[in-house]
């Protein structure tokens, strides 16, 4: 089976309103970034109507940039369970990949010395862990105090002594 790229007016596709996946503002925005940086590299899935299969949310952010015209692929052969089934198998499949972590590292900290902006990968700082931590001890309320600490007494195993761990003194 041969699939052609083709290039259709943003207002003749039509979204799926069944469509399973949402897209809150702030993904569309991060979705029309991405655009924004690297082009439209995926184009829309599409059916023989002009029925969105994939990319409702590429569209919305197209829609946000104002573009006219996007890259479509035609899946006019899927019948109507293949097509409804594939809407959801195109979301799930890529949510079951996992992450090799320390590839993602490496590549995250080869993207901070080329000061590229992260904010275009989708992760959050916390996400990707690329704060350097704040080794600040904190206040009392955070830590606590010491000396308010509950005794813990153990009992010494060569003598039988028991005594509180936390003044780590022991006398028998």
């Amino acid at each position: 089976m041969s699939q052609k790229i083709e290039e259709l007016k943003i207002e003749k596709l039509i979204p799926y309103s069944g469509n399973t996946r949402t897209h809150n503002e702030k993904q569309v925005a991060q979705i029309a970034s991405s655009i924004k940086e690297f082009g439209f590299t995926n184009p829309i899935l599409i059916d023989s109507a002009n029925g969105v299969i994939a990319g409702h949310g590429r569209l919305l952010a197209a829609q946000k940039l104002g573009m006219e015209v996007l890259p479509c692929i035609r899946l006019g052969h899927l019948s109507d369970p293949q097509r409804r089934a594939y809407v959801i198998a195109d979301n799930k499949l890529a949510l079951n990949a996992g992450w090799d972590e320390e590839a993602l590292a490496a590549e995250i900290e080869r993207l901070l010395e080329d000061n590229f902006d992260l904010d275009l990968t989708g992760f959050s700082e916390d996400e990707i862990n690329i704060n350097t931590p704040d080794f600040n001890p904190g206040n009392e309320d955070e830590q606590g105090q010491l000396d308010e600490l509950e005794p813990k007494f153990v009992k010494c195993p060569s003598c039988d002594h028991v005594f509180d761990s936390r003044n780590n003194e022991h006398n028998p």
